[in-house]
Order: structure tokens, then sequence, then C-alpha cells
């Protein structure tokens, strides 16, 4: 006989399910369905996703839009990772009273929400005249405070003894880095650029305020004009948001195996 308690687990399970994948599964359906048929709630598969995505194609430059997605997003990984993982290793390798009040006080940037810093950064890229580039979206991800305390917290986990061994095979500091710490934190590196990845393709806000032009808008500047239009068309919107959706589920997807194992700080 099936206990109580197993039945509220399972239906529990089934509920969470369902809410989880219910919006994932009406944006399919609805990409492949027409705007007017959208806003009526049909809820069964049409014929039009040829049709939407061809439209959506014609309304934007989208080849255009999602290669600048990708570019900010991919230049803003690596040089995250590199930065990052570098100030993280440092911070707790070398301590020292002065790193750690450096730290501290990062951490204590953690806690500034990024609208109280805008108007000030906004200021100091238009001076530099970065206005309408992607370096000035890309340079406040480098050096995010949450990834250098991600990288640092992991970084408690290496063995020192690698890094002793190192120093009497003849390696340098550096080496060290390149040779001994990168291939041991393969999971925290996979981790924090599915992290990093995800923020720079979907951020918002700071690309809405730096690209001016259309030739420089990513990906979920130009879905948000388009939901903000006067007459919506929601089944090219949907198509919009799938094509933005992908590159997040195939790199999740990627290094899922990693994933988990870097967010609890393990050593490979």
């Amino acid at each position: 006989m099936v206990r109580p308690a197993t039945i509220l687990k399972y239906t529990y399970l089934v509920v969470v399910s369902f809410v989880s994948i219910f919006p994932f599964a009406w944006m399919i359906i609805s990409a492949t369905n027409s705007s007017k048929d959208v806003s009526m709630g049909k809820m069964t598969f049409g014929s039009e996703f040829m049709n939407n995505l061809a439209k959506l194609n014609q309304t934007v430059d989208l080849p255009t839009v999602i290669g600048n997605s990708f570019k900010i997003a991919i230049i803003s990984t690596i040089l995250a990772l590199v930065f990052s993982s570098m100030a993280g290793y440092a911070f707790d390798i070398y301590k020292t009273r002065v790193t750690n009040m450096i730290f501290t006080i990062l951490l204590l940037a953690m806690m500034i929400p990024f609208v109280a810093i805008m108007i000030p950064l906004f200021r100091m890229m238009t001076s530099v005249g970065l206005l309408n580039s992607y370096t000035a979206v890309i340079i406040p991800a480098i050096a995010t405070p949450f990834l250098i305390f991600f990288f640092r917290q992991n970084t408690q986990s290496f063995p020192r003894e690698l890094i002793e061994a190192a120093r009497v095979d003849g390696l340098n500091e550096f080496q060290i880095f390149l040779r001994v710490y990168i291939p041991s934190m393969k999971s925290t590196y996979a981790a924090a650029a599915i992290i990093t990845f995800m923020g720079a393709w979907n951020n918002y806000l700071w690309p809405l305020i730096m690209l001016q032009t259309n030739e420089t808008k990513t990906l979920p500047l130009v879905i948000s004009s388009l939901s903000s239009a006067y007459q919506p068309d929601f089944g090219m919107i949907m198509v919009g948001i799938i094509i933005a959706t992908l590159p997040m589920v195939i790199v999740f997807f990627a290094m899922q195996k990693y994933f988990v194992s870097g967010m609890v700080g393990s050593v490979k």
C-alpha cells in the first residue's frame, strides 16, 4: 500500500515540474502560432513558425544582433574568468593584512546595487569616449566582486601541497597558476563560465544605456523593443525569445557535469 507521504511527495514534484516546464512549453507552442492565436490563448501547435521567423528577420538584422550578443558574452566570459580567477587565487594564496582588508571592501561592494553606481559609471565611460561601444559593456563584467569571491572561496579547497611541489620543481608563481591551478579547478571555471555567460547574454539595463544605435544592440534589447510596440506580434516575439534562450541552454548542458561540483568547491 502506498503511504500518504509518498503520494504527497510525488504530487508536489508533479506540480512543481508542471509550473517549471509550462512557460517553456507555452513559449514553443506560441512560436508556431500567429499573434492572434497567441492572444486568444491557443495551446496547440500551429504552422506559423517559419512565417514568424521570416518576419523577425525582416524586422531586425538578426545575424548582426545575435553576433553582437555573442561577441559581448564570449569576450566578457573569457576576460572575467582570467582576471577574477587570478584575483581570487591571489587573495587566498597570498594572504596579508592589506589583502584581507581589500577583500573585505570587495565583499561590502557586493551590497551596493548596480543602479547606485550606474550614473557615475556612465559619466566615466562617456568621458573616455566609450559611449556606444562594446568595450563599455564588457569592462564592468571583467572583475565583479561576486566572481572574485567565488574563486577565492573555491581556492580554499585547493591543495597547498601542489603549490609547494611545483615550487620545488622550479616553476615560478605564474607557471604554477597556469599549469597547476587552472587544470585542477576545471569545475570551478565551468561553473563561473556558466554564471558569467548567462549574465552577459541576458544583460539588459547597462547595454540599454550604453548602446545607442541599432547596429550595436543586443538580442535582449531588440526583443524588448519588439514587445513594447503599439501592436506587438507575439508569435514573432516568441521566436526571438527561443533564439535568445538556446545559447544558454546549450552552454548549461555542455558544462552541467562540472557545474554542481564547481558550485560546492570540489577540486578535480
